[in-house]
């Protein structure tokens, strides 16, 4: 059984990030101990390394493309940074997840100067095997639906998103 749309659609992750689509391929994403569902918040704190993802649902010969971007950079309410890139992992096998991948663009935790801050963890099946990807040339203004399209990849299969805000800095004494 896969996700419902609804969540994305009340985010608006459809409309800023990706169109409307169908989720098709389960995708279980946990930072530590915590699991990633539509909204929840996290501290960036949580979230300085990669997190953990497993993809199922489909045969293990598919592969996968994820993307993670922040649609809200620098700052909801003018984001003239959108998308801001945080990660891009293509080849992924089916039934396994990003580490068996081929990483495009290292990843890095989220860190919102200002507001809530969604994050956007984005799922594309493959037609097949990508061969040679370029590295976006810079992190801002990376747009998802232009890189889908340009590795002709389609609709997404699963999406999921989380928020964060500024954490307050700690105080010494």
């Amino acid at each position: 059984m896969t996700a419902s749309v609804d969540p994305l659609v009340v985010g608006r992750v459809i409309g800023d990030v990706v169109d409307m689509f169908v989720p098709s391929v389960n995708m279980s994403v946990s930072y530590g101990s915590k699991h990633v569902a539509n909204g929840c918040q996290l501290k960036p704190s949580m979230t300085i390394d990669p997190p953990k993802i497993t993809i199922s649902g489909h045969n293990s010969k598919d592969l996968y493309t994820l993307v993670m971007t922040d649609p809200d950079a620098p700052s909801p309410s003018e984001p003239s940074m959108r998308e801001w890139v945080h990660w891009i992992v293509v080849d992924i096998p089916g039934g396994t997840n990003p580490n068996q991948g081929k990483e495009i663009l290292h990843y890095v935790g989220p860190r919102p100067p200002v507001g809530i801050h969604r994050y956007v963890l984005v799922l594309f099946q493959q037609k097949g095997p990508l061969g040679l990807v370029d590295q976006p040339t810079s992190r801002a203004n990376f747009s998802t639906r232009a890189f889908a399209e340009h590795l002709d990849l389609g609709l997404p299969v699963a999406t999921v998103y989380f928020n964060a805000q500024k954490e307050p800095a700690s105080r010494r004494r």
